[in-house]
């Protein structure tokens, strides 16, 4: 395994237009397979939580599970006052012709008036499944653009969930679009800065999107195995250009260290070979390590994770391939072009015991690098004592942590679907919400279920936190039976979920929950929001424990010792909880909300934390193997600990800081994002990163190694050795493993 990526890289080197060649035919393929095979997308039943999911099946097997509806809602105009009501009469007659006579209406119901008398409502139900719904609106939206066309003194508009998913997919497309617009030209600059090249700064971004391409295409593979929940291609965007940018810009930065080292004395094929046996192999380490954190991911057992996870593994191992493919054969030719230049220069006006400019190495380290490692090199107690204590207070608001799952009144009002959303439930607050009771029983037991459903109802009316007439259904088998109760409150409001709490602890088991041998269940807009944030809390200490002991294994595995995998794992710990901490600062508050352009719901999403644990994890040891990897060959060097952590401190700090600018700049371009989530998560990664960069790996680690001393490297003898056979000030380079 320690060979393998210096075996790569020589082939690579020797060959390298077949080399290049090769990788993008592997891109090409990768992409055309996926393309023409075709994503799977998860199903209705993939997504089955809890009680919730439990009812939700067996309604399913009966034929009563939720259906893609749509509203068609008629109104007066702003600016018109009161609804002529006969034109809204004939207008509704309208939609009811029209739609009925589209193939993807399953039917169309009455039409129904608002309590106040301005609006009327035609409910449409579509075919197919409740996901498929925006699949097949965009034939209903035309046809209630042609009822607004031919009364245009009305307002006529639609709303429901298959319209509000359209509108939402297409938000998320445009918001992608804009963080590629930022992140992209950023990136570049940044690496213009670091390398003063175009040709070199263009080498980590070329590969950064060949890697996401590819494993676009092998992800639609993938999802015939982890179906796909529409998630997978935006974590594939959001790991793969800050892990693809990042392994390349570890091995460009290395190769030239070692270019400018040898001073022209090795060949471009000799230097990269050299600098996969350094931070080539970091980079693999890295990659797997990220691999590994993020399979965790799968002990969630929800289709959503399980789509990240596929997704992140996909990229991160992409990205991985192309550091050890054909980078190598990149960096060689740009190596051999780099020597052309310097000779002709040379040949031109030679300078005696002078490099050329293009290869000095530049010696020492940044400002910010020297005076943070000032204090952290003559006080390393103080400075851990210190930076530790910010840490831990960054991380109190962790404390009222307030998790939910994202509902529909969460998404963006500029969508039109939202807009018109607002107005039908504030004409109609009965369908705000809605509870299923579904019951599951012997056919002949039909009529009791039925009975005790009916005497559900009638509590039900009762309730003040409920409204509407309950709706009594039964499958052709009579075997499922389903009760639909309305609810007039948001899913996220303290009333919708007390009515959920009544419902399940009072009224079920003093009416169908007292029949024998029958199966019940609740679930609705309002279970469904209640019941995935629990279910994500119970599996949140089994992800997190494996993750723990993941990180540790990795550590102890590439490092040979037991503390560094204890350090890593309590340096991981103390980065996420204090990126959470602010993340709850900022997004449970409303202090924020004009900075950064949301309204607070109060809450944080309930995938948010554990994704960030999952893949800050798997990202810091990226940071992690690179610099304790520099340290470690200083040591095995012969150079004593003190000296090689401040050494492999400074001559890490540039291409860490530069990885993390990317890093930063990628996750924070999620933030203008208009879903609530995945600006949580971008805001929450960025913040993670650029503490674990600063805070992490310039003050916490080196103090700690510099008091742990040489209790770092235990139990592993390998320093030890080294320390006995090699002079300290020269010696073979050795590395992982």
């Amino acid at each position: 395994m320690t060979n393998f990526p210096v075996r790569m890289a020589r082939w690579s080197a020797r060959n390298p237009w077949r080399a290049i060649t090769g990788w993008f035919l592997f891109v090409a393929l990768c992409l055309g397979t996926g393309v023409a095979v075709g994503s799977n997308p998860a199903t209705s039943e993939d997504f089955h939580i809890g009680e919730a999911g439990r009812a939700e099946a067996m309604a399913t097997e009966g034929g009563l599970q939720q259906k893609p509806v749509e509203h068609v809602l008629i109104s007066a105009k702003p600016d018109t006052g009161r609804l002529d009501r006969a034109a809204a009469d004939a207008a509704a007659r309208d939609v009811i012709a029209r739609m009925g006579r589209l193939p993807e209406v399953r039917s169309v119901g009455a039409p129904v008036g608002s309590a106040d008398g301005r609006a009327i409502r035609v409910p449409v139900t579509l075919r197919g499944a409740e996901l498929d719904g925006k699949k097949h609106v965009e034939p209903l939206r035309a046809q209630t653009a042609a009822v607004q066309d031919a009364y245009p003194g009305l307002r006529v508009e639609e709303t429901g969930g298959p319209s509000i998913s359209k509108g939402v997919e297409k938000q998320r497309g445009s918001d992608l679009a804009r963080t590629e617009i930022i992140a992209l030209p950023v990136t570049l600059i940044t690496l213009l800065v670091v390398f003063r090249s175009a040709a070199t700064a263009a080498v980590p971004l070329l590969l950064a999107l060949s890697s996401i391409a590819s494993a676009v295409g092998l992800s639609m593979l993938a999802s015939h195995a982890f179906p796909d929940a529409g998630v997978g291609t935006n974590v594939i965007l959001l790991i793969g250009m800050a892990v693809g940018v990042d392994y390349t810009l570890f091995y460009l930065k290395r190769e030239r260290e070692e270019r400018a080292r040898s001073g022209g004395r090795l060949t471009p094929r000799a230097v990269v070979e050299l600098a996969a046996a350094t931070s080539g192999r970091a980079v693999v380490f890295s990659g797997l390590a990220v691999a590994v954190s993020s399979a965790t991911l799968y002990l969630a057992d929800d289709v959503i994770f399980s789509s990240i996870a596929t997704g992140a593994i996909v990229v991160t191992l992409v990205a991985v391939a192309s550091s050890l493919t054909v980078l190598p054969a990149l960096l060689a030719a740009l190596g051999a072009r780099a020597e052309r230049r310097a000779a002709r220069r040379a040949a031109g006006a030679r300078r005696p015991g002078r490099l050329p400019r293009a290869t000095r190495p530049r010696e020492g380290s940044g400002r910010i690098t020297a005076a943070l490692l000032g204090p952290t090199s003559r006080r390393p107690a103080a400075t851990l004592g210190v930076a530790v204590a910010v840490m831990l207070a960054l991380a109190a608001p962790l404390l009222g942590l307030n998790l939910t799952d994202m509902g529909r009144e969460t998404h963006p009002r500029l969508i039109p679907a939202m807009q018109t959303y607002d107005r039908l439930n504030e004409a109609f607050p009965e369908l705000k919400a809605m509870h299923q009771v579904v019951v599951r029983a012997g056919a002949g037991d039909a009529e009791e279920v039925a009975g005790a459903l009916r005497d559900l109802g009638r509590r039900a009316e009762s309730d003040p936190l409920l409204a509407g007439t309950p709706e009594l259904h039964t499958s052709r088998d009579h075997r499922i039976s389903s009760l639909q109760l309305r609810v007039p409150h948001h899913v996220s409001t303290d009333a919708a979920q007390e009515s959920l709490e009544r419902l399940r602890e009072e009224y079920v088991p003093a009416t169908v929950g007292r029949l024998s041998g029958a199966e019940t269940a609740v679930t609705g807009d309002v279970a469904r929001y209640a019941d995935y944030p629990a279910h994500q809390k119970r599996k949140l200490p089994l992800i997190i424990a494996t993750l723990l002991l993941v990180t540790f294994a990795m550590t102890v595995w590439v490092f040979r010792s037991v503390v560094l995998g204890v350090v890593g794992v309590v340096l991981n710990l103390l980065s996420a909880a204090a990126s959470l901490g602010l993340l709850v600062l900022v997004f449970q508050g409303e202090w924020a909300e004009g900075l950064l352009d949301f309204s607070s719901t109060g809450s944080i999403g309930s995938r948010v934390p554990l994704f960030l644990f999952v893949i800050l994890f798997g990202l810091s040891m990226d940071y992690q193997v690179f610099v304790i990897s520099r340290i470690r060959e200083a040591a095995l060097r012969g150079v004593p600990t003190r000296t090689a952590v401040l050494d492999g401190i400074r001559g890490s700090a540039s291409v860490v800081t530069s990885a993390a600018f990317v890093m930063v700049t990628v996750f924070a371009s999620f933030v203008p994002l208009h879903i609530m989530e995945m600006k949580q998560i971008g805001f929450s990664l960025a913040v993670a990163v650029l503490l674990d960069a600063v805070v992490i790996r310039l003050l916490v680690l080196p103090s700690l190694m510099l008091l742990l001393g040489e209790a770092n490297w235990w139990p592993s003898r390998g320093i030890r050795r080294a320390r006995r056979a090699t002079p300290a000030d020269h010696g073979p380079l050795e590395t992982i493993g």
